[in-house]
């Protein structure tokens, strides 16, 4: 995967939910010369985690089928970070029908327990103690009525100097108080679309997209615009 890193607005400038501490941080994330991106947003982020906040919260956020998971997998292993699944908060107990009945605006806050992301996950993490929490079982499909189940066992992550939240609104003002640095992944819509084909089934899809894809297009419009991010990352 070949990426290409574009200094961004300070959180200020674009956006007025953020917290103080990213926009108080936010020089320290460019400008950047030529060179690997990669490499460079490891070294601003162990840069940033040095002289500010530990430990330190970034969000890797971006569109479905962006790349955002496998980019904060390559930021984590050059980091020795931990990556919190934001998909693994999902809201699954609201059934399809009250789904249907949401605005794209509805949809957006109620998509993930935003309250146990907090307590369960990153508060105990920013302590130095264990994130513990029943994730999202996806493996075992919905319930006749939309809903799901949640693993039976519960996922354990230590805490770490870099945490890391992998997934589309971890930027969002719900946990803009935690987060300290805001990574927008993004790639070419045809590129996007190609790589959920190759991993989720046709009719899940397509219910996929006529759900959640105005809820993208309302949040990286109305909620975080491009130029709010503190470092953009195209893959």
């Amino acid at each position: 995967m070949s990426h290409l890193l574009t200094p961004s607005p300070s959180m200020g400038e674009g956006w007025d939910g953020g917290d103080a501490r990213s926009r108080e941080q936010s020089p320290l994330y460019g400008p950047f010369e030529n060179g690997p991106p990669l490499h460079k947003v490891v070294n601003a982020i162990k840069r940033a985690a040095e002289v500010g906040n530990s430990p330190l919260v970034v969000s890797v956020d971006g569109r479905s089928g962006a790349g955002k998971t496998t980019f904060a997998s390559l930021v984590a292993n050059a980091t020795c970070a931990t990556v919190v699944p934001v998909d693994d908060f999902y809201a699954v107990a609201i059934p399809d029908a009250a789904w249907n009945r949401m605005t794209p605006k509805e949809r957006w806050a109620n998509v993930f327990c935003w309250q146990s992301l907090r307590s369960d996950a990153i508060e105990p993490m920013l302590s130095g103690k264990p994130g513990r929490w029943y994730s999202l079982d996806f493996a075992a499909g919905p319930r006749n009525d939309g809903t799901y189940g949640k693993e039976t066992n519960p996922t354990v992550l230590p805490s770490a100097p870099i945490i890391i939240l992998d997934g589309v609104y971890s930027a969002g003002p719900q946990l803009a108080d935690l987060v300290n640095l805001a990574i927008l992944v993004e790639a070419p819509e045809q590129q996007r679309r190609a790589r959920l084909v190759r991993r989720e089934e046709a009719t899940f899809l397509a219910q996929w997209h006529a759900r959640w894809d105005a809820v993208e297009d309302f949040y990286f419009s109305q909620i975080r615009p491009r130029n709010s991010f503190d470092l953009i990352v195209s893959t």
